[in-house]
């Protein structure tokens, strides 16, 4: 009986697996289609995680100016790339500006992101392109959102420009409540697997 009982939970624990892998593809394909940012603070003072505020207020000014005219998600990273220096000026001029003195470095980076809800969007866990910049030491909590199609400020976000640079699909994926569970799922999927690797 007992054999029986674990040959049904490892049945059902390797469907589970199984079904997951056209999800978790459709996942990745996501995140090839969004551009995000990444902030680190100096460390967890009341100071500079408002300091990190300031700073992407300025950055997320700063790049949607420099997005106005990008089609995808490819030429935002172009901009991106080729605007690092003036993007890491504006940052080093807002911690300035707030009168303090810390190095600020801007680089673009492919890096895990966790699960994370924007408003009524929900970005699956993955590896995603990131503008990173990083506050002085970088030891504090850090703050994150999606660039392009812009998601960044819940109040200001436009869902139109998000779903015109998504596929029905993804737009559904990432706007319909029942997908929660699977993009959980995909996370503790994809951390099983990075044990491996």
């Amino acid at each position: 009986m007992k054999l029986l009982f674990k040959s049904l939970v490892i049945a059902f624990v390797l469907s589970i697996v199984f079904s997951m892998i056209p999800f978790s593809a459709q996942c990745e394909n996501l995140s090839e289609e969004v551009f995000r940012l990444h902030i680190l603070a100096d460390s967890d003072s009341q100071e500079a995680q408002s300091l990190k505020l300031k700073v992407r207020d300025e950055v997320l000014k700063y790049t949607q100016r420099l997005y106005k005219n990008a089609n995808s998600v490819g030429e935002a990273e172009s901009l991106s790339a080729e605007n690092l220096d003036k993007i890491a000026r504006v940052a080093y001029k807002t911690v300035e500006r707030e009168g303090v003195s810390l190095p600020v470095k801007a680089e673009i980076k492919r890096m895990y992101f966790n699960t994370r809800h924007y408003g009524k969007v929900t970005m699956p866990s993955g590896f995603y392109k990131a503008l990173r910049i990083t506050i002085g030491e970088g030891r504090g909590h850090n703050w994150w959102c999606v660039m392009y199609p812009s998601l960044c400020v819940g109040a200001s976000t436009n869902y139109d420009e998000l779903k015109s640079k998504t596929s029905d699909d993804e737009y559904k994926m990432m706007t319909d409540d029942g997908y929660e569970f699977k993009f959980k799922i995909v996370e503790y999927f994809e951390n099983i697997c990075s044990l491996f690797s």
